[in-house]
């Protein structure tokens, strides 16, 4: 660590020795050393800081405090760093998002949905049969392993809502229990995920999904930011190939960085990273796809009767059993504002759209590839 960054730090140390005990007495400063080789950074990070202990000291004992604390689960560091990055360390913006992300949050009631439970059971299990996602397993660094049937997810069992709950369930679960089980074990702060998305099955008919995979997309853009370390894209069909060309260009640059598109099924790759007791069900083997129903169910990570999902849909239930004796638990989805797509998001839908209809036509205007 040079003379610069040394005395970022220390003079970043010494705003606590000053009275900012709140935010900044739970940051680890040893794991930022990377980011004061550069004199102007500790301007923009302190600004940033000092703004979220403005924030948390105007609604201590608040909502908006308690919601944070559910965001960052004892990581406040690790949580400032990635909105900063999702706002390509642009302080004001960083701030500004934190604070649109927490009013969301208890707009939403978000801090409750782990007490919400899809009921009844058969619902539910048509859900997990139509949006196709799992936990396989961890890396060898100790990051969970999501995988995500994209190409085989229907979405077609339940409402738009049902599906965005379910999301948001799933996403909660990870960062409120999962990732915190993980740093435990680990002795240090494991705040991000792996995912592994299997486009088999992908067809032109995902063009009736963009709308509510654009839902889901901006939800977690907005208010789960920079959670995923990597994405590992695999058994991808002509269609995706052409796609991706169209759609690559305008990603931002620390996006695409963390896409990863593998040959096949990309067993051999991701063995690299994980053992293949961790590898999802559709990358043990060549050609295995992403199929709903052939595996048995401890192995097909989709299925509700994978342990992944018991474990989650019994805590939900457990939590709802506690907050019970408030309010009674009520059928229905939990319903959730939708938040507008960043511009950046929907310049990328609209050339999917685009790129798809063009498929449409020259397969025969509906003959799928």
């Amino acid at each position: 660590m040079g003379l610069v960054s040394q005395d970022a730090l220390n003079q970043l140390q010494a705003l606590i020795d000053q009275g900012l005990p709140f935010i900044l007495s739970s940051l680890s400063f040893s794991s930022f050393s990377i980011f004061f080789s550069h004199p102007f950074f500790l301007f923009f990070f302190s600004f940033f800081l000092l703004n979220c202990f403005f924030l948390m000291m105007l609604v201590e004992g608040e909502p908006l405090q308690r919601t944070f604390q559910n965001v960052h689960q004892g990581c406040v560091t690790e949580t400032l760093m990635r909105f900063l990055k999702a706002r390509e360390w642009n302080a004001t913006k960083a701030h500004k998002m934190i604070v649109d992300c927490l009013s969301w949050r208890v707009q939403n009631e978000i801090d409750n949905i782990l007490s919400k439970p899809i009921i009844p059971t058969d619902l539910y299990r048509g859900i997990r049969d139509s949006q196709l996602i799992g936990l396989s397993g961890y890396s060898r660094e100790g990051l969970p392993v999501f995988a995500i049937g994209v190409g085989l997810s229907t979405f077609d069992k339940a409402s738009v809502h049902y599906y965005v709950q379910s999301h948001i369930q799933i996403n909660e679960y990870r960062d409120r229990v999962i990732l915190p089980s993980a740093s435990k074990k680990h002795g240090r702060p494991i705040t991000t995920c792996v995912k592994v998305l299997d486009m088999t099955g992908l067809k032109l008919s995902a063009l009736n999904q963009i709308k509510l995979l654009t839902i889901i997309s901006s939800i977690d853009d907005l208010n789960y930011p920079e959670k995923t370390n990597t994405y590992y894209i695999v058994n991808a069909p002509y269609i995706f190939s052409a796609c991706w060309k169209v759609v690559k260009p305008l990603l931002q640059e620390r996006t695409r960085r963390k896409m990863q598109v593998l040959p096949g099924c990309g067993r051999d790759e991701l063995l690299k990273i994980m053992d293949c007791m961790s590898l999802p069900h559709f990358c043990r083997k060549e050609g295995s796809g992403s199929s709903r129903h052939s595996e048995n169910g401890n192995e097909n990570c989709y299925s509700l009767d994978h342990p992944f999902h018991q474990e989650l849909y019994n805590y939900i239930k457990e939590q709802s059993r506690i907050h019970e004796a408030v309010e009674p638990i009520k059928q229905g989805s939990f319903h959730v504002d939708f938040p507008k797509p960043p511009a950046e998001e929907a310049e990328i839908v609209k050339t999917l759209e685009s790129e798809l209809q063009k498929f449409k036509i020259s397969n025969g205007n509906g003959v799928e590839d």
